[in-house]
Parts: structure tokens; C-alpha cells; sequence
């Protein structure tokens, strides 16, 4: 990719990716922050980040995000430095569905599951899971479908099985 082929990509993907970080941090100049550092990288390692069979900006996403939950994570620990000593909250019970739905997904084969979280819970197209995921996407679209018809099965098993456990 030439300078000027990256000047494009980097103008047409960077409002984007911002948009997605800025919703994953709720920090818009944070968001900036680690998109800008993710290009940087890309760039350093154009030759096979962007020259490749890759995604580029799949590629990109993934490394802002890693550097937007690494800040966090160093954030979170300053703070608990700082406030001297942790004290651990609990963490609220998860609702009965959250609970059905993560035991139901974990029942599902990894191409399946990693299908379905990428497009209902991630919203990315089949064409962008694919280039994520190196399937085709007539393979991603079986993927889902699969995946979609068993988890609606291990849903409905799971609740006839809670409602048989409080019938009896």
C-alpha cells in the first residue's frame, strides 16, 4: 500500500473505528488516542498488515481496541493504587436469561459461536466476518443459520428444563 493509498484508507476507516472505540471507552479523545496509535502501528507494519489477504481495518480495530481496554485496565489499577487498597463490590446476579443465553452459546461449536457474537451482539456484516474469520461468507451465512437454529434449540431445552425443575 502506497502513502497515498493510505492516506484514503486512513480517512475513510478512521471515523469509523473512532465512532466504535468512543462507544466502547465513552472517551471520544481516548478513543482518538488509541485509533491513532493502531494506524501507527499498521502503518510501521504495512508490509504485512496492509499488503496482505487481511481485513486492514479489522486489523486496526482489533489493536485500538486492545490499547483502549489496556489503558483501562492500567486506569482502574492506578485508581485502586491510589484510593489505597482495593475493596471488591459485588457484582450483580446476572438475569436468568443472560445466564441461559452464555450457556446456550457455550454449547454451540467455536465457528458458530464466534459467527453469531461478531453479527447479533457485535454488528458486523457477513462480508466483515468473514475477512475477520477467513471463512467465505456462504460459510459464515451457514455458520449463523446453524447457529442461530441451535442456539434456539439449547434455548428452548433450557427452558423446559427450568420449568419442569419448578413444577416439581
Amino acid at each position: 500500500m502506497t502513502e497515498d493509498e493510505f492516506d484514503l484508507f486512513y480517512t475513510a476507516a478512521c471515523p469509523r473505528l473512532v465512532g466504535r472505540l468512543f462507544a466502547l471507552t465513552g472517551d471520544y479523545a481516548a478513543a482518538q488516542d488509541v485509533v491513532q496509535e493502531a494506524f501507527a502501528r499498521a502503518w510501521e507494519r504495512r508490509s504485512s498488515v496492509l499488503d496482505g489477504d487481511r481485513d486492514p481495518e479489522a486489523w486496526i480495530r482489533t489493536v485500538a481496541h486492545r490499547l483502549a481496554m489496556s489503558r483501562w485496565r492500567r486506569a482502574r489499577r492506578w485508581w485502586e493504587l491510589v484510593r489505597g487498597g482495593s475493596v471488591p463490590r459485588p457484582a450483580p446476579e446476572p438475569s436468568p436469561d443472560h445466564v441461559a443465553l452464555v450457556a446456550a452459546l457455550r454449547r454451540l461449536p467455536e465457528a458458530q459461536r464466534t459467527a453469531v457474537v461478531l453479527h447479533h451482539l457485535c454488528d458486523l456484516s457477513v462480508e466483515q466476518i468473514g475477512a475477520e474469520t477467513g471463512a467465505a461468507v456462504g460459510t459464515v451465512k451457514a455458520r449463523l443459520s446453524r447457529g442461530r437454529s441451535a442456539l434456539a434449540a439449547h434455548l428452548v431445552s433450557e427452558e423446559v428444563h427450568s420449568t419442569e425443575e419448578t413444577c416439581v
